[in-house]
């Protein structure tokens, strides 16, 4: 039997919808931090809060997006937050004050969060059954790719533009993004006067899979640490005189990522997550740590192999843990669950390492990171390591 086809126009279209986002969301990620402390002397704090409100209004937009989305219809919704994100995009233009920014990066943020997790759903619409996890893979991989060339545009631009050139981009991509997604046929998704009405009720089961919770919040505090890479690896390298070699940072984060996945992604099969988790978050604290004490471009790049292959793997594989320990017919609600709590992570960081930075530095920030990842392995097994293991104990005792 032939598999139903996955490359299809629509499938196309939303993958580059997600690309072309995420690019504008990295882009600035790498670049608000350092703009903001240059261009109105404000705190590493104060330029922290700017990244980090971002991420906190399109987590808080994404909690409201997966009730709701469904009632104002799926393209629709899409189309509309991504009306508003591009605006935003342009606005930015007219900044002239560091209060007006931080309403336009809200505004944009809450648009972000709405956007993606509408794009989301329609992937799921478009991808078909029999190839769920093919497909689901090749459209994160959009978000991978995204995370290595926004980076790299932004910290490029900024060592030979200002910031409005950063802004001039990041719009025209927006638009690029928002005129491909008018192309695109979404699947209408009929309700019963039954299901709609379950959807009107306020139950908090709606918005959260509590099954998905305690790995959730884990995947939480490895994003927190990993957001300090977002938000000051710009600033770090200007310190350190490495800007040029910074620029390469996340496209060796994303290349290290994308050639590990298919090994990685064996490995859990195949042996379980705990003997892929645990090597994946020592190689993360290892690549922090090379990143602290980096005084040339080799371990600084180095630092980004380890980084890649430690966080973007334990990210995909914290998502399969999710999905694994909710019941079948909430998995999506298990991944919107998961998306919550690294929103959480990467909006909060931003800020309140940009309080620490500001006292310690940015060596002993990422040192001290390493040290976080670390203790993160002795949460990850009571979380969920030490079960993960007995419960495989027990599968190998039944087949044997």
């Amino acid at each position: 039997m032939n598999k139903p086809k996955l490359w299809t126009k629509d499938f196309i279209i939303i993958s580059l919808t997600n690309f072309f986002v995420h690019v504008v969301f990295y882009l600035l990620m790498a670049t608000v931090a350092i703009y903001v402390m240059s261009e109105y002397q404000a705190s590493s704090g104060m330029a922290g809060l700017t990244v980090g409100v971002y991420v906190i209004s399109a987590l808080v937009a994404r909690v409201f997006a997966g009730k709701y989305l469904d009632q104002i219809g799926r393209k629709r919704a899409l189309i509309g937050s991504f009306v508003i994100f591009t605006i935003s995009m342009l606005l930015h233009f007219g900044a002239n004050s560091l209060i007006v920014l931080f309403i336009i990066r809200f505004i944009q943020g809450a648009a972000h969060g709405f956007l993606t997790t509408a794009a989301g759903a329609v992937a799921a619409d478009i991808i078909p059954n029999e190839r769920r996890g093919e497909g689901t893979g090749y459209y994160a991989t959009s978000m991978n790719l995204a995370m290595a060339i926004g980076p790299f545009l932004g910290i490029y631009l900024s060592g030979y533009a200002d910031f409005q050139m950063i802004i001039l981009v990041g719009s025209i991509i927006a638009i690029i993004g928002f005129v491909s997604a008018l192309f695109l046929q979404v699947p209408k998704v009929e309700y019963s006067e039954e299901q709609v009405h379950k959807i009107s009720g306020f139950n908090v089961r709606h918005y959260i899979e509590l099954k998905a919770v305690p790995i959730s919040m884990l995947l939480f505090l490895v994003t927190f640490a990993y957001s300090s890479l977002l938000a000051f690896l710009s600033l770090y390298a200007e310190d350190i005189q490495l800007v040029e070699v910074s620029s390469f940072f996340f496209i060796v984060y994303a290349a290290s990522l994308i050639v590990s996945r298919p090994i990685t992604g064996k490995w859990f099969d195949k042996y379980g997550e705990n003997r892929v988790t645990y090597p994946l978050l020592v190689c993360m604290a290892i690549g922090l740590f090379l990143l602290s004490q980096a005084h040339n471009g080799f371990p600084f790049l180095l630092s980004a192999v380890f980084i890649g292959i430690g966080y973007g793997t334990v990210q995909s594989n914290f998502l399969a843990i999710a999905i694994k320990q909710s019941p079948p017919n909430r998995t999506a609600l298990a991944t919107s669950t998961f998306f919550i709590f690294l929103d959480l992570g990467s909006g909060l960081g931003p800020y309140l390492l940009g309080v620490v930075v500001g006292m310690m530095g940015f060596r002993h920030l990422y040192f001290t990171a390493a040290i976080w990842i670390l203790a993160c392995i002795g949460i990850y097994y009571f979380v969920h390591g030490k079960k993960a293991a007995a419960g495989r104990k027990e599968m190998v005792r039944h087949s044997a």
